[in-house]
């Protein structure tokens, strides 16, 4: 159960955009479990390291841009022990890695190599988002405990209940997106 969800975002403008334009997804803005931070993220990381077990997260999601110019210093070792750092124990991070098996598998292996100089677990999940070059869009998923596999969910629920909350997701779907043709794993996980 989520208890709390903390949004960082370095620029305001990007919340109030979003509040005007897409009132239906900023609906969550309203939540009392969704605090705010109008900070750096790289700051917000470092600061949130120092602090005590108690304080870190269990799930840290990146949502920035493509790993090419002003973004690409979150596709880094560095970021990487960052978010390594501000996990507790059992933490994973996740992380859009703006690339696919398609268009650019070389930055894909470097990008998921880098993040496995950290973390134990550095995984590549292939999904679907129809608005993207090619339709996927990897994403990188971490775990600081060697012993979780995030292509397994931690909490399921029953089929039925998953016809109710989700439209796409289901178990199936989760585990089937680290599934990758032969050629990229090699590549990938090479």
């Amino acid at each position: 159960m989520v208890e709390e969800a903390t949004l960082v975002e370095i620029d305001n403008s990007v919340i109030e955009l979003s509040k005007k334009y897409l009132p239906h997804m900023a609906c969550s803005y309203d939540n009392p479990k969704v605090k705010v931070v109008l900070q750096d993220g790289f700051k917000f990381l470092k600061d949130c390291a120092s602090k005590e077990e108690s304080q870190k997260y269990g799930v840290i999601i990146t949502d920035s841009s493509d790993p090419e110019g002003p973004a690409e210093n979150f596709f880094t070792e560095n970021y990487y022990q960052l978010l390594y750092d501000a996990l507790t124990p059992d933490g994973v991070a996740t992380s859009m890695a703006s690339e696919n098996i398609w268009l650019n598998i070389k930055k894909l292996a470097h990008l998921r190599k880098a993040a496995s100089q950290v973390f134990p677990v550095a995984r590549v999940s292939n999904c679907t988002i129809p608005t993207y070059t090619s339709g996927q869009i990897a994403i990188l998923c971490c775990a600081k405990n060697s012993h979780v596999d995030v292509s397994t969910p931690i909490r399921t629920v029953t089929e039925s209940k998953e016809g109710i909350l989700f439209k796409y997701y289901n178990h199936q779907i989760h585990s089937a997106s680290f599934v990758l043709p032969t050629w990229a794993k090699n590549i990938i996980y090479q």
